[in-house]
């Protein structure tokens, strides 16, 4: 089954946006592009139902049924319980939230296993937890691809580690983890698994049963909709938890960890994702499936589209000693989040170059830091970083590619 891109890129308005003609979009893995369906669900919240939800009139009755539905066909798709699915304003601040629900549960002197490879957006919250009794072990990255090893992984257990933090895969190595792998030896020694999925999500929706981990993020604007981050944490677990909401939602596990209050309008929106998904589904596969089934058909369907863009890609980046890739040089094991070094020129003078090809790219560390120091490169300027996803098209990498011989 090959992607149909022209039916794909038809539901994203940025595709046929005069002002963004021309320009190739290598910046995905700071943003998406937002797909229609989402922003067809937001403006009509805002226009028809901007309301307080939940009360016995229609208006209110629309808006809280947008949320429950966002809750219910997200979990569906994640292969998870509704109750597990949790929206909150960002994933730094989810982390954040999450941090200070679970340090009553452990006591002075426990441990966190946090890796190196980590945005700091998810390792800093859980870092932090040093100033208040637990000890932060570090799980360092190799220097010269940027790799978590397991067997480096298996000499920081303790007696006392409860909880192991690392990402899917990082958002400047691109390399993909063994999650499930790494949640089963978490397990095995009685710890806790908390996966960042920031850079992995807007590849392919995780089977979140499959993997095995007990918390899981990812951030809603990086999959063509709103600016929410979605955690999933386990039944099992969340009870656990100490009240981050309001005093009288103890119990109620959908509000005790967004002290903020929910936003209704982007909340209700998030269904509009899995509209599009739905909608590409219908349009490349005959048979009936689960929503959970359709995400693993979609994950194979947008995966093989990804790796054909990546083949040209990497070769022209390997056919280069100009250059320093982070993380593997070939298609297996890693998503399409490739950063680069130039060695014989300034990445600003690059970047400056590629941006006069009309090319929309990434450049600095991403919050990336740690991984970025683990491998001698300093955080400033940082790497030149090229992102792309399912609708990225042929012609796109052939402009890139053009773009970096000039600017090379």
């Amino acid at each position: 089954m090959k992607l149909d891109l022209k039916f794909v890129r038809s539901h994203f308005p940025a595709f046929s946006e005069p002002t963004l003609d021309g320009w190739a979009f290598f910046e995905n893995a700071g943003g998406s592009y937002p797909c229609i369906q989402f922003i067809s669900r937001l403006t009509d919240f805002y226009m028809k139902n901007k309301v307080q939800p939940y009360y016995p009139y229609p208006a209110s009755m629309l808006a809280g049924d947008m949320m429950d539905t966002s809750y219910r066909r997200m979990a569906e798709y994640l292969n998870v319980e509704e109750s597990e699915i949790h929206f909150g304003p960002s994933t730094t601040q989810n982390v954040y939230v999450l941090a200070n629900a679970m340090r009553p549960m452990w006591k002075d002197g426990d441990e966190i296993i946090v890796s190196c490879q980590d945005h700091e957006a998810n390792a800093g919250a859980w870092r932090r937890l040093a100033d208040r009794g637990l000890k932060i072990v570090e799980w360092h990255v190799d220097r010269e691809r940027g790799l978590l090893g397991l067997e480096d992984l298996d000499g920081l257990f303790s007696d006392r580690t409860r909880m192991v933090v690392f990402p899917h895969c990082s958002n400047v190595i691109g390399h993909v983890n063994p999650v499930k792998e790494i949640s089963q030896r978490a397990h095995a020694n009685g710890a806790l698994c908390a996966v960042d999925g920031v850079a992995y999500a807007p590849h392919g929706f995780p089977d979140l049963k499959a993997l095995g981990a007990d918390i899981y993020l990812f951030s809603l604007y990086k999959t063509y909709g709103p600016h929410l981050g979605l955690m999933y944490v386990k039944k099992e677990l969340i009870v656990k938890m100490e009240n981050q909401s309001h005093f009288f939602k103890e119990g109620i596990t959908r509000s005790m960890l967004t002290p903020a209050g929910p936003d209704h309008a982007q909340i209700g929106s998030v269904s509009g994702i899995l509209d599009y998904f739905d909608t590409v589904y219908e349009h490349h596969f005959d048979e009936q499936a689960l929503p959970s089934q359709r995400n693993r058909a979609l994950n194979r369907l947008f995966r093989s589209q990804e790796k054909a863009l990546m083949e040209p890609l990497l070769e022209f980046l390997r056919s280069r000693d100009d250059i320093q890739i982070l993380g593997p040089h070939k298609v297996d094991g890693r998503v399409p989040t490739i950063s680069i070094l130039p060695l014989n020129k300034s990445l600003k003078e690059v970047y400056a170059s590629l941006t006069q090809h009309k090319l929309m790219m990434g450049m600095g560390n991403f919050y990336a830091v740690r991984p970025l120091k683990d491998m001698a490169i300093p955080a400033e300027p940082g790497v030149l970083r090229m992102s792309f996803l399912h609708y990225t098209s042929t012609e796109e990498i052939d402009q890139l590619i053009a773009g970096l011989k000039v600017a090379l």
